[in-house]
């Protein structure tokens, strides 16, 4: 059996493994910053050095240092700084402001436009500020926002907790956070950005300064609303997030496979029909391959036979291979990882949500579209919503879509890492014209986007992202950026 990469096929059996270890570093939220808090508007600005660990273009490590997960997209930054603390990203962004530089903020580098990186300008990393403190009693995390999405889930299961996060180790959980963020949890614990409840965020000050600000319920709970769904890069940087967390001491892991397509009719209907409404507890992803329908689910605080059960309108379709595993939730979602050089360097994708359940007619055309995918790694895939989604957290989120039955994409990977640019992959042009066929074909059936998986060429990306929201984000810009340091291709503006 293959290992399909992004959005892909998970390992076969999530065996228990050493998982990441999370080395404390220097935290986040501990780092010097009172000369950036003493800064006001009309104050002038010192002079800023760049701090921490500085990669320019003549460096060693400069070719790796600038690449992104999807080597798709390819820039040449003048200069990258990994942050080792919060003065370096204050430093980071004064420089570029008094240099008249671009500047891009990036984690797990898994931007899937490439818009965490740019030619010319500066990319400020924090992908190093690792720091992880846990309050069992409180029920609280404080992490450093450069920590995985492995490393989180890894630090907070050795104590028996979890926060929602994706099924990607290897995306960072502060891009993950501040999109929405979901995976297997998220019908149980909600959204990962409904469990943040305090950020410490680098912003813009006067005409070419940087201060810190803490956002949270009592202080500027505006920005916190913001960066709960819209925080990726358009409000400042944020440094360290402090998450509640739930105690989670095992899960039940069910994976089925059906060989070929032809049972998908049956298998997506049963599934979209009970997953997004079955027990809180269990999470479920669907997944569509040229040869393959592949069913994931996690039951959190269940039994081989809960897990069974609750799937069984979707198992007893055809004849499944199924897997079941119990296990530390750590150690289950470390074993279903794929490490990074076998995945295909390239990909795209197009985000969709889903209200009504698909009619035989859309099923038709995924079957359509995955009977002619470009690669073995393409695929359509599907998580379901439900249960804790619907439940806004106190004091509200930017995320819109908690009504959606559950969220799909479909996705093509292609390329060797490291063999060529993908702009010279003679498979561009055909999976970039796949993804654009499907999912024209598939905007009957669906609506809004994702804006951690952004849809470059849509029309209305600020409603699709955000719905009705998008007003109020764009006053709250003009709050904390009014002049609009933290841009992008499709980056709230100030009102």
């Amino acid at each position: 059996m293959n290992d399909f990469s992004r959005r892909g096929m998970l390992r076969a059996t999530a065996a228990a493994g050493v998982g990441a270890v999370v080395v404390p570093g220097t935290l986040a939220a501990g780092a010097p910053v009172a000369s950036a808090a003493m800064e006001c508007e009309h104050c002038p600005c010192p002079p800023a050095e760049l701090t921490g660990r500085i990669v320019r273009p003549r460096d060693p490590g400069y070719a790796d240092a600038s690449l992104g997960w999807d080597e798709l997209f390819t820039h040449f930054p003048l200069v990258i700084v990994f942050a080792q603390n919060t003065q370096d990203v204050v430093n980071a962004l004064k420089w570029a402001r008094q240099n008249d530089v671009a500047l891009r903020v990036r984690s797990g580098r898994h931007s899937l436009e490439g818009w965490s990186n740019v030619d010319n300008g500066i990319v400020i990393d924090i992908s190093e500020l690792k720091s992880v403190e846990i309050d069992a009693a409180a029920r609280i995390t404080t992490v450093g926002a450069g920590l995985s999405q492995l490393e989180a889930v890894t630090a907070l299961a050795k104590q028996n907790f979890a926060v929602t996060t994706g099924t990607e180790g290897t995306v960072g959980l502060s891009g993950a956070t501040l999109g929405g963020g979901f995976g297997f949890l998220t019908r149980w614990l909600g959204m990962a950005c409904d469990s943040l409840v305090e950020a410490e965020v680098v912003v813009a000050a006067g005409a070419e300064c940087a201060k810190v600000v803490k956002a949270s319920l009592a202080h500027n709970s505006d920005l916190l609303w913001a960066l709960r769904g819209a925080g990726n890069g358009n409000f400042g940087i944020v440094t360290s997030l402090t998450y509640k967390v739930a105690p989670l001491n095992s899960v039940t892991y069910v994976q089925a496979t059906w060989e070929g397509i032809g049972d998908l009719h049956g298998v997506f209907d049963a599934w979209q029909r009970t997953a997004p409404v079955t027990d809180n507890r269990l999470g479920t992803q669907l997944e569509v391959h040229k040869n393959q329908i592949l069913l994931f689910g996690v039951l959190a605080e269940g039994t081989p036979d809960e897990a069974k059960g609750l799937l069984a309108p979707i198992l007893s379709v055809g004849n499944p291979t199924v897997t079941v595993q119990v296990g530390n939730w750590g150690e289950v979602y470390s074993g279903f990882q794929i490490p990074t050089e076998n995945e295909p360097a390239n990909w795209k994708f197009f985000s969709q949500f889903t209200r009504k359940p698909f009619p035989k007619e859309a099923i038709g055309v995924i079957a359509s579209f995955m009977q002619n995918a470009p690669t073995d790694d393409s695929n359509f895939f599907t998580q379901a919503f439900g249960g804790a989604v619907r439940r806004r957290p106190d004091g509200g989120t930017a995320f819109p879509h908690r009504d959606a039955l559950f969220y799909s994409e479909p996705g093509a990977g292609w390329g060797k890492r490291g063999s060529q640019p993908g702009v010279c992959d003679p498979l561009t042009p055909q999976a970039q014209a796949w993804i654009a066929e499907f999912s024209q074909a598939m905007r009957p059936y669906v609506s809004g986007a994702y804006v951690n998986v952004p849809n470059i060429g849509m029309q209305d990306w600020e409603t699709a992202y955000w719905r009705s929201n998008f007003d109020r984000l764009r006053e709250i810009k003009t709050k904390y950026d009014p002049r609009n340091v933290f841009q992008y291709e499709q980056s709230i503006t100030p009102a």
